[in-house]
């Protein structure tokens, strides 16, 4: 099947919309053979600001309809209290919010963009989504990872080349309770080395140390800027860490 007939098949659908590359594709197929798509953004201390902004620009860019709802996931205690399947209640809790929102507007389809490379063992979410029947039309129509980005570029996505991002809870460890301040020093953190120059990267939450994972072509650059990024990291870290284990 191909996008096009899913959109002739169901024209009106709400889609949960993060602004990363393949739920920006699916917005934008949305809007070329649907009727009626409309994109639901969750605001959560989960997501950094850069994502929002990420969603803005495209849903703008597209001219498609962009609704923001919050959902403070900490007041969550199985959400704070980290646990293995911590994944799986924080997207109940915003799918749900999202499904909510989405049925007031008139639409009884949720779509996601879970793609065809993404292997169910991997998403413990994906439990939340088959709960709340939520479809995922680039999956179904088995697009991959690599063919969402190609077809983003042709269609002059700005996401086409976005690098995969996690949110700001997969930096901790499981079983650490998470609080505000971690994922506010992990954002703080993550966004000062970006602007080094650094992206597909990550800035892991050792008890109050800081552990960098980078791809290896960006060891150089490290070494470039070691005392400037270890001095600005231990404002808020103990101390800084590098994974010699190049970042996959």
């Amino acid at each position: 099947m191909e996008l096009s007939d899913f959109f002739a098949d169901n024209p009106q659908a709400a889609l949960a919309f993060s602004g990363g590359v393949d739920s920006s594709f699916l917005l934008y197929a949305g809007m070329r053979w649907g009727k009626r798509v409309k994109a639901y953004y969750v605001r959560t201390p989960f997501q950094p600001e850069f994502e929002y902004r990420d969603a803005l620009r495209l849903a703008r860019e597209l001219n498609a309809q962009m609704e923001v709802i919050t959902r403070n996931v900490l007041e969550l205690e199985e959400v704070t209290a980290n646990p293995p399947d911590r994944c799986y209640h924080c997207k109940k809790a915003i799918f749900s919010a999202i499904a909510e929102k989405a049925q007031e507007d008139g639409f009884s389809l949720l779509l996601d963009g879970t793609n065809a490379s993404d292997q169910e063992d991997d998403r413990p979410g994906m439990r939340a989504l088959r709960e709340l029947s939520v479809r995922s039309p680039l999956r179904e129509c088995g697009l991959t990872k690599d063919a969402i980005r190609e077809l983003s570029r042709q269609a002059g996505l700005f996401t086409w080349d976005k690098p995969a991002y996690a949110c700001l809870a997969t930096r901790i460890p499981t079983g650490t309770a998470i609080t505000e301040e971690m994922l506010s020093r992990t954002e703080w953190a993550e966004d000062y080395l970006s602007g080094l120059g650094f992206t597909d990267f990550r800035v892991r939450t050792l008890g109050n140390d800081a552990k960098l994972q980078l791809k290896a072509r960006y060891f150089p650059l490290l070494l470039k800027h070691r005392k400037e990024i270890t001095g600005q990291l231990k404002k808020r870290y103990a101390s800084v860490l590098l994974d010699l284990e190049e970042r996959k």
